[in-house]
Formats: C-alpha cells, sequence, structure tokens
C-alpha cells in the first residue's frame, strides 16, 4: 500500500458539485492500495499513520500525535500512487483492481475508526475534486513496499 499522508489546516472532497467529506484540522491520506497487498498489511498501515507524530508541541517540535491534537482524516482512494512512468503516458497496471482494492481501503477506514478518530472519505473510483490547505507543508510518503 502507498498512502501520502499531508498535515492540513482543512480538506475537502466534492464530487458532482456537492461536499462528500471535510475535516478541519488533521490529515489529507491519498491512499494507493497494489495487488500483493493484505489486511496484515492494511492494519499495520493504518496503525502508523494513526500514531504519527508530526503537529507541533510547546516547543514548536513535531512531537505530537492526530489523537493528542483531536484531529481528523479525510481518506481518498488514489490508485494513481501505482502509476509506472517509465514513459511519458503512465500506466496503471500496478495498481490493484477494485475486488482487492476497495475492501482494503473500507478496511483502512475501519481500523482508524477504531482508534476513535473522524474519518471522513471520498467514494471509490468517482471523479473527485479535493481541496487542501496544507499545514506546514507537511507530507509524509508510506510503501508498504519499500524495504
Amino acid at each position: 500500500m502507498r498512502a501520502v499522508v499531508t498535515r492540513v489546516s482543512s480538506a475537502s472532497v466534492t464530487i458532482d458539485g456537492a461536499v462528500e467529506g471535510a475535516i478541519e484540522k488533521g490529515y489529507l491520506i491519498l491512499l494507493g492500495v497494489g495487488p500483493e497487498d493484505t489486511e496484515e498489511i492494511c492494519d499495520k498501515l493504518a496503525e502508523k499513520i494513526c500514531n504519527l507524530r508530526v503537529f507541533e508541541d510547546e516547543n514548536g517540535k513535531m512531537n505530537l500525535s492526530l489523537e493528542q491534537v483531536g484531529g481528523a482524516m479525510l481518506v481518498i482512494s488514489q490508485f494513481t500512487l501505482y502509476a509506472d512512468t517509465s514513459s511519458r503516458r503512465p500506466g496503471f497496471s500496478r495498481a490493484a483492481k477494485p475486488d482487492l482494492a476497495i475492501p482494503l481501503y473500507e478496511r483502512f477506514l475501519d481500523r482508524c475508526r477504531q482508534r476513535g478518530f473522524q474519518v471522513e472519505h471520498g467514494q471509490f473510483g468517482a471523479d473527485m475534486k479535493v481541496a487542501s490547505v496544507n499545514d506546514g507543508p507537511v507530507t509524509i510518503l508510506f510503501d508498504t513496499e519499500a524495504k
């Protein structure tokens, strides 16, 4: 799985002109699923992101977690994180097919909710307009395939 986690002061997703999900302080998470991903990989990634400490403490150090600052998550499915960019026109055959990707995406949402977070999301496969106000900016890349 791949995730791009951006610390935001606000973020929203709009589908067909209607706001589908919106958050204030928290994480905008672009989440991609690969064909080799499993429930175990999904659970580990959710745990890592839920425990990530990138919010500033009273000394200006990135030392606080999402839970400690009362933040929320906006999670957007993003198969393009698996783009093959070896040519000018990216290919997406490295992304998981919907029959694997959808259940793992939903599992990720559930794991984060089980931790007590407000989790907003888009719609898998929809044409979405995502807006965010990056805070910092702070953006962290997670790739479960990276060693």
